[in-house]
């Protein structure tokens, strides 16, 4: 049974995104893809999904989603909740960090996030990759313009929720360089100490910030273009620091000041106009650490998830797994059950 889900409206800053366009950053393709592949991770996992699996990235409005000729099965990701209609108009609130399951002919009405949020189906969106991904970056033409988004019929597995996944809070972690010897001592002083405040200049591709002139040194305010990769920090003549992100360009002629190391990328998305952020140093032990940690901290969380409570079925997939007498052997060890 082939399924779908139905765009009956698109929602604003949404976006079809996996966990990027790797490989083809040396012909001048970006990286793309979620700019929180932590709470796409999230989505993916409460469903089952691998942590990169296609699904919907919503920056401003959620979609109204209409599921076609066969259920799907949906979570959410973000501060962002939705309304679940059924075919005979009536309406209840779904949570964010959750699943539900559409039948044919239902609705989904999913609100505004502040910051980004995620919607995963079952399975992934199918979607045409194209060079590699499903990953949407309009400026090359890599987008699908569609009113369905294929999908496949869910599994047999129960609905399921989780506690709200938040990021750490305090300064944003920088490793320094490579070209912070183009700035005076009194640059890299402001830098570290900050505040700088977000602007209304943002999108996938980076975001302005506000806050005390770095004066660039004799080396000056242009470079030889070369590499820059999400998260780097360029300072342009002007003094004010860009902060690139998933949709970034591949080279520049910006002196970058510092990168934001990978674990810290998640909380850029939520940034929003007039927030206040600090920079701190870091070394590539720390960072790698920080990377390390995240991880660990998302692998306990998709641990933590359980069965929803608002009724339905039993989940068949937690009973299976559960040694539930004792030393009882587990219902999914497949020696049980010989062909």
């Amino acid at each position: 049974m082939s399924a779908g889900l139905e765009i009956r409206s698109p929602g604003l800053g949404v976006s079809i995104q996996d966990d990027g366009r790797h490989g083809h950053r040396h012909i001048g393709v970006p990286l793309s893809g979620a700019l929180d592949p932590v709470f796409l991770a999230a989505a993916n996992g409460l469903l089952g999904n691998p942590a990169g699996a296609a699904g919907l990235e919503v920056l401003l409005a959620g979609p109204l989603l209409q599921a076609l000729d066969a259920p799907v099965r949906i979570a959410l990701a973000g501060t962002m909740g939705a309304r679940h209609l059924t075919v005979a108009g009536a309406g209840r609130a779904v949570p964010a960090w959750s699943t539900l399951r559409l039948q044919p002919g239902e609705q989904l009405q999913v609100g505004s996030p502040c910051g980004v949020g995620y919607i995963a189906v079952e399975g992934g969106l199918l979607t045409p990759p194209m060079l590699g991904s499903r990953s949407t970056y309009a400026r090359a033409g890599l987008i699908h313009v569609v009113t369905t988004l294929p999908c496949r019929a869910p599994l047999g597995f129960g609905e399921r929720q989780n506690v709200a996944l938040g990021h750490e809070d305090g300064p944003i972690r920088v490793i320094p360089g490579p070209q912070d010897d183009h700035f005076t001592a009194a640059a890299l002083d402001h830098f570290y100490t900050g505040p700088f405040r977000v602007t209304r200049q943002r999108d996938r591709m980076g975001l302005r910030l506000a806050g005390p002139a770095l004066a660039h040194n004799q080396r000056g305010a242009d470079i030889v273009s070369d590499g820059v990769t999400p998260g780097a920090i360029q300072v342009p003549a002007d003094g004010q620091p860009i902060l690139l992100l998933a949709d970034c360009q591949t080279v520049g002629g910006y002196p970058k000041i510092a990168t934001v190391i990978r674990a810290d990328l998640p909380r850029l998305a939520h940034l929003q106009p007039g927030d206040e952020i600090r920079f701190r140093a870091v070394d590539a032990d720390e960072a790698a650490a920080a990377r390390a940690a995240l991880a660990r901290r998302l692998s306990d969380w998709l641990a933590g998830a359980r069965p929803a409570q608002a009724g339905g079925d039993p989940d068949t997939a937690v009973l299976l797994a559960a040694n539930l007498a004792g030393a009882a052997v587990r219902g999914d060890d497949p020696h049980l059950w010989p062909d």
